[in-house]
């Protein structure tokens, strides 16, 4: 105590300077050495006004004191750091993100990653010759090796030697890199295969064109009359020649057009196909009359 009654008030008008993240954190990590477990250290530092948030009691779990007895089973692989990494990693957390929030070495993070009951690869059967299975073989699994590459690159990126942190940037590039030439190349064979379908699509579509307008014309090649018809006989009603034809026999065509399912104009003169079938129909008919 004071015995000078200005000394104490000049020691209450002293500024009092708050604690930074630095003293916060070392606070924190003295409390976690000496609770017992994690509603006994949300509350000691509920109770020191420390930050007890649930990110903050994870990062403070690895430093709670390890109660002393005798273990019952087979020693664990891993300790309380790594253990809690590789549930934070089982759980979705990215590998720089549970570094960063439990303050994990580079050495430490690769162990809980390790650790983090990654599946192994899986064994395929091999049938042998006599066909039974001799032997498995592995199948790679991507997902492992993309983990042990990010945990990879993020140590040499924060590597003190400056070359290794330069070729972490070189790979990371180079990766990214890879990563655009791959997802061109499977847009451009994607695109590919869809010219190639469309093509096959639209010589399906111009074969069956063809294959219509040749079935169009099937009808008028029956009704021309064949070249070895007989010559009409003596008596028989005479075909017009080549030449003009009158307005009346014009007409008559016409008329004889769209009673026999021919399609004719009002006017002018019929297409070729319907004057040689008026002339076959009419020259069977002056037959028939003659026998």
């Amino acid at each position: 105590m004071f015995t000078d009654v200005k000394e104490a008030l000049a020691a209450e008008d002293l500024e009092l300077t708050p604690l930074g993240t630095g003293q916060h954190s070392a606070a924190s990590l003295v409390v976690a050495h000496h609770a017992r477990d994690k509603d006994d250290l949300a509350y000691l530092l509920d109770a020191l006004g420390l930050p007890c948030a649930e990110d903050d009691l994870v990062r403070l779990l690895p430093h709670l004191t390890t109660p002393d007895h005798t273990p019952t089973g087979d020693e664990m692989s891993a300790n309380a750091f790594t253990a809690t990494a590789a549930s934070r990693l089982q759980n979705g957390d990215s590998p720089e993100h549970v570094r960063s929030t439990l303050g994990l070495s580079q050495s430490e993070l690769s162990a809980a990653v390790q650790h983090a009951a990654c599946p192994s690869p899986a064994r395929v059967p091999v049938p042998d010759a006599a066909g039974g299975t001799a032997s498995t073989a592995s199948v790679p699994d991507g997902t492992t090796n993309t983990d042990g590459i990010e945990v990879l690159l993020a140590w040499a990126e924060n590597h003190p030697a400056a070359s290794i942190r330069n070729r972490a940037a070189r790979i990371r590039s180079e990766l990214a890199d890879l990563t655009g030439r791959r997802a061109a190349d499977a847009a451009q064979h994607e695109a590919e295969q869809r010219v190639a379908q469309a093509k096959a699509e639209l010589e399906a579509a111009q074969a069956e064109l063809r294959k219509a307008k040749a079935g169009g014309r099937t009808p008028t090649t029956h009704a021309t009359p064949p070249a070895s018809s007989p010559a009409p006989a003596s008596g028989s009603v005479p075909v017009a020649a080549a030449g003009r034809r009158s307005r009346e026999e014009l007409a008559a065509i016409r008329s004889w057009a769209r009673a026999n399912g021919h399609q004719v104009a009002d006017r002018g003169t019929p297409a070729r196909a319907v004057l040689d079938a008026y002339d076959a129909a009419h020259r069977g008919t002056a037959l028939a009359e003659a026998v």
